[in-house]
């Protein structure tokens, strides 16, 4: 496990480049940063347009081979009610927007930020829906998550390679991920007897709060789920934990034993959320890209001896970062491989 210490509020450069996006219009259609809180009228649910939204760029990605495509008939509107979106932050590839979601399953009350590709409010894929990105930050993420932060501008990354035709057009979410600044007494992404039932919020309350605002993909087929460091252990854990969910993941320089002191006195409980445990299980059928820095042995011997955990159907391709570190600035080099591996591996976006 990574020492705490080392859990930089900070994605894998050198991965092998894998096929191309699928084009939008293969797909059927036709035709924590901080910022200011002015609020932005978004009408997600439904909507083909929305205020503060980069208008469309005209720009439709070129079809090849290698990338998995939805098929027409798998589109999920939203069913509402639409949530209210704040302006958080412009950057080069439109707003990021937050709101606050109560999670009906969890009870859980937490801030989570929304980023719309161009394309999504482009009239002429009022029709499309599209794959979905869940983004964990690292560090403790209380009232912040990095992927917001333009150190690590995914959003731009992501539509400069759609315009290249080698990433889907993502939606992405980026929960917080603790309510207090203690790394000793983080939520592990969890539902910790006592505690915030976290896991419940993250991947069942938040999936539901993105299929009630926004045209996606049915099925699992088009969620993935990454982060870095802390957000690296989280991305593992819930893509063993709900396949059901999440087909794919990235978790980047991450660790895999649950450390929090909260976990004292449960000792079944934390074992039932340790991916050191679940990738042993074989109940899992996801892929995941595991990655690691090469500059740090500590680090590359963690996730290495996890990846040999691995009992199938879990999928594990692992990655190593030549001369890495645990930084963000490594983890930015890190976004093109990555988005291009997701792209491989989920669905793309489809029309009905």
């Amino acid at each position: 496990m990574l020492r705490q210490s080392s859990r930089s509020r900070a994605v894998l450069s050198g991965a092998a480049v894998l096929a191309l996006a699928a084009s939008l219009a293969a797909c059927g259609s036709s035709g924590g940063g901080k910022g200011g809180s002015a609020t932005a009228n978004a009408t997600p649910a439904g909507s083909s347009s929305s205020a503060g939204s980069p208008s469309a760029t005209g720009t439709t990605p070129g079809a090849t081979a290698g990338a998995t495509t939805a098929a027409a008939g798998k589109v999920l509107m939203p069913t509402g009610p639409a949530a209210g979106l704040n302006k958080v932050r412009d950057t080069g590839a439109g707003p990021i927007m937050m709101t606050k979601v109560t999670g009906a399953k969890s009870g859980v009350t937490g801030q989570v930020w929304v980023w719309l590709p161009p394309e999504y409010n482009d009239p002429k894929f009022a029709k499309t829906g599209f794959p979905v990105l869940t983004l964990f930050a690292g560090g403790q993420s209380n009232g912040y998550n990095t992927w917001t932060d333009n150190q690590l501008p995914i959003q731009e990354e992501n539509e400069r390679l759609v315009k290249e035709g080698k990433s889907h057009p993502f939606i992405m979410i980026m929960p917080v991920q603790n309510f207090n600044s203690d790394e000793k007494n983080a939520l592990d992404c969890s539902d910790i007897p006592g505690q915030p039932k976290m896991g419940t919020w993250m991947a069942e309350d938040i999936p539901d709060f993105v299929r009630a605002n926004f045209r996606t993909v049915k099925g699992r087929d088009g969620w993935g789920v990454m982060g870095a460091s802390t957000g690296g252990f989280c991305s593992a854990k819930l893509a063993l934990q709900y396949p059901q969910v999440y087909k794919a993941a990235v978790p980047i320089d991450g660790y895999f034993i649950p450390d929090s002191l909260l976990w004292k006195g449960h000792e079944a409980e934390r074992e039932a959320n340790n991916p050191n445990v679940l990738v042993t299980q074989g109940k899992a059928d996801v892929s995941m890209l595991v990655t690691a820095g090469g500059a740090n042995p500590y680090e590359t011997k963690v996730v290495k001896d996890w990846v040999a955990k691995a009992v199938p159907p879990v999928s594990l391709e692992y990655h190593e970062q030549p001369g890495g570190k645990h930084l963000t600035s490594d983890f930015k080099k890190m976004i093109p491989d990555t988005l291009v591996w997701l792209t491989a591996h989920l669905a793309g976006p489809a029309a009905d």
